[in-house]
C-alpha cells in the first residue's frame, strides 16, 4: 500500500457510532449504555503465542487480557515447517481437536518420528475421508489415548465446521478458537477458511467467542464493524509480530480509520476491486494498532521469524 492512494481529505473517525454493544450492564442508564457501546473491541493475540507452560485440562479464563485458554483446531495442511507456533499453540490451548486430516499431519509432523508432543489430541472429527490409517492407528493406540474419533458423515458442513460446534457443544461460551493450517494449499480452501470467520461470528462483540487463523507466516482475525484496538507489542518483550499488516474488506466495501501503522487513514473507502489496505507496516514504536470500521474486515498481521 503506498501514499498515494489514501486519504479522503476528511478527519472524521469511521465506525464510531455502529451501536455495538457488550450484551452487558443491561441495568445502567442510556448514557452509560451508549459509552459501553461504543468501547473498543481489545484484542491481545500475543497470548496467543507466547511460551508459557502447558495448559492442557483447564478450563478456558474469560478475562481477553490475561487467557491463554482457548481450543485449538489442528486443519489439514502440513505443519512441518512451522512447528516452533505450533507447540506453542498446543502448550497454550485447554484442548485439542484435528480435523479429519488434521490428525495426519500431526502424526507425520512428530508421532511418527518418536516425537510426544501432540499425543494429547483430545479429538478427530468429520467425514473422516482424509483421515489415514496409520495416523488413526497410532492415536487411538497409545497407552494412555484419550483421543476419540468421531465420525460425521455430513455433507453439507466441512470438517472445519464440524470442529467448531463440537467445540461449542462442548464448552460454554464464550470460548475461543484457534486454527492452525487453514491458509496453505488449494485456493478455494483458504477461501473457505476466510468465510467460516464470519460465518461462526455473527454477534458484534463475539458473544460465543473469537476466532483465529494461523498460518505458517501470518494471524489473520475479524474484525466486527465498530472500534478495535489490538496490542501488537509489549515494552521489553521480543516481538513476536513482524511489521506487515493487512486490512481486507471479504465480504463488503468498507471505510476505515487506522493508527500506529506507516500509512494511517482516515475514514478511508476500502473494497475488492477498489483500494485495499493490504502490505501495510507497523510502526516501530507502536505497541497498539487501532482500527475504526464501519463493516467487517479481515486484520492480518505476519509473524516474526526465529
Amino acid at each position: 500500500m503506498g501514499r498515494g492512494g489514501t486519504g479522503t481529505g476528511t478527519s472524521t473517525g469511521a465506525g464510531t457510532g455502529t451501536g455495538t454493544g457488550t450484551g452487558t450492564g443491561t441495568d445502567a442508564g442510556p448514557a452509560a449504555s451508549e459509552q459501553k457501546d461504543c468501547s473498543p473491541v481489545q484484542w491481545h493475540p500475543i497470548a496467543l503465542v507466547r511460551d508459557s507452560r502447558p495448559v492442557r485440562d483447564n478450563e478456558p479464563e474469560v478475562d481477553q487480557e490475561t487467557k491463554t485458554g482457548f481450543a485449538l483446531i489442528i486443519l489439514n495442511q502440513p505443519l512441518i515447517q512451522h512447528l516452533g507456533v505450533t507447540r506453542r499453540l498446543w502448550n497454550n490451548a485447554f484442548t485439542h481437536i484435528a480435523a479429519d486430516g488434521g490428525a495426519n499431519c500431526l502424526y507425520e509432523a512428530a508421532g511418527q518420528l518418536g516425537d510426544d508432543s501432540f499425543d494429547n489430541l483430545r479429538v478427530i472429527i468429520g467425514d473422516l475421508d482424509s483421515l489415514t490409517g496409520e495416523a488413526r492407528s497410532y492415536f487411538e493406540s497409545l497407552p494412555s489415548s484419550k483421543t476419540e474419533v468421531i465420525h460425521d458423515p455430513d455433507q453439507y458442513s466441512t470438517d472445519f465446521g464440524k470442529a467448531v460446534h463440537y467445540v461449542r457443544a462442548q464448552h460454554s461460551p464464550p470460548t475461543d478458537i484457534v486454527a492452525i493450517g487453514g491458509l496453505g494449499g488449494r485456493v478455494d480452501q483458504g477461501l473457505s477458511q476466510l468465510h467460516h470467520l464470519y460465518l461462526f461470528q455473527k454477534h458484534p462483540r463475539y458473544d460465543e467467542g473469537r476466532m483465529y487463523l494461523f498460518s505458517g507466516e501470518s494471524l489473520t482475525f475479524l474484525l466486527k464493524a465498530g472500534s478495535h484496538q489490538i496490542r501488537v507489542r509489549e515494552e521489553g518483550q521480543e516481538d513476536l509480530f513482524a511489521k506487515y499488516v493487512g486490512i481486507v474488506p471479504v465480504k463488503e466495501p468498507s471505510r476505515i480509520t487506522t493508527q500506529g501503522l506507516e500509512w494511517d487513514v482516515t475514514d478511508w473507502e476500502t473494497e475488492f476491486g477498489g483500494q485495499m489496505s493490504t502490505s501495510n507496516h507497523v510502526l516501530p514504536e507502536t505497541q497498539v494498532v487501532e482500527v475504526q470500521t464501519t463493516m467487517d474486515v479481515l486484520f492480518t498481521i505476519a509473524l516474526r521469524r526465529p
